[in-house]
């Protein structure tokens, strides 16, 4: 009987044999350096978002499950169609029994999302047992200084999981077609006289949770040619009052849509309080809405600018 490598296609056989040589690897993740052997082969992923950008990169075979998508979104029929037969180990963030159960050997997730500062799962809970952890770039301002959010995070991230994989070619030919794609799409926008000032309005009534200077929304607004009026706040997602959103005044508000009250709802609260009349995304009905899976870094960043450009247009 040959042996099994014998039964390997050529071309398969040298991306495989490349792959191991090109290990161990170590690649930045927040204010750590995490050092690859292998690559993983139970990964787990937190949230809708991750869970795609390990999708987009063909990991699925490396993976042993994802959590935290179903307490608070569902997953879209292309989503659906993506993770096929993996299981979702947890609604929510994971607990470290959650991920031994799945004898996972690597867990992709970020600050607020898969991991609490001061919680027990953080890289450091989890290096006891083996499991690595490599953190979402975004959310990295949680525990150190960075810069503004930008399209750079979600490429770090894409380059970085390539890298831990052994998948850096396919990474870097994914990034190049997103940078193709975007820069093409704003070459043909039409020069804008004013960029619209923008709110996101991603949840509650009494406070507003939104996106500040961190948050991937600010660089999604910013590439379609808007303003984040929260773009000064040195935050990343967080609640502020509905003072300062009054006060500046925004031409348009982006409804981040998912968990219990959708986004037709939440555009009825505005358009109903009458705290909010006179501001002009009111005034000219000038709401847009992105889903979840879309405000946060993943693959779906671009198509979520070409939406925010669609909207800011002039009417």
């Amino acid at each position: 009987m040959r042996p099994a490598s014998a039964l390997l296609a050529p071309a398969l056989l040298a991306a495989t044999t490349a792959s191991v040589l090109a290990f161990p690897v170590t690649v930045e993740s927040c204010n750590r350096q995490v050092t690859f052997e292998a690559p993983p082969t139970r990964a787990v992923s937190n949230d809708v978002n991750l869970t795609e950008m390990m999708l987009a990169l063909g990991l699925a075979d490396s993976m042993a499950g994802y959590t935290g998508v179903s307490e608070w979104v569902k997953l879209d029929e292309r989503l659906r169609e993506s993770t096929g037969a993996l299981p979702e180990l947890s609604p929510d963030y994971p607990t470290k029994e959650v991920l031994l159960g799945a004898d996972a050997d690597f867990y992709f997730a970020g600050w607020n999302y898969g991991m609490r500062v001061g919680g027990e799962v953080t890289p450091d809970t989890l290096a006891a047992f083996g499991i690595k952890v490599y953190e979402l770039t975004e959310s990295c301002i949680h525990i150190m200084e960075k810069p503004k959010a930008s399209m750079e995070d979600m490429y770090n991230d894409l380059l970085n999981l390539g890298r831990i994989f052994g998948v850096e070619e396919r990474a870097e030919a994914l990034i190049a077609d997103y940078r193709q794609e975007l820069a093409d799409f704003i070459a043909s926008l039409p020069t804008a006289q004013t960029a619209p000032k923008v709110f996101v309005y991603d949840s509650g009534e009494a406070k507003p949770f939104t996106a500040g200077r961190y948050a991937i929304p600010t660089a999604l607004i910013e590439a379609a040619g808007g303003i984040n009026i929260m773009d000064d706040v040195e935050s990343s997602w967080l609640e502020v009052g509905w003072e300062p959103v009054i006060a500046r005044n925004p031409d348009v508000v982006v409804i981040v849509n998912y968990g219990q009250v959708t986004a037709e709802e939440k555009i009825t609260f505005m358009r109903e309080n009458a705290a909010f009349k006179d501001i002009p995304a009111v005034v000219n009905d000038r709401f847009v809405v992105l889903d979840y899976v879309e405000a946060t870094p993943g693959p779906r960043n671009i198509e979520a600018i070409k939406r925010l450009a669609a909207a800011f247009l002039p009417s």
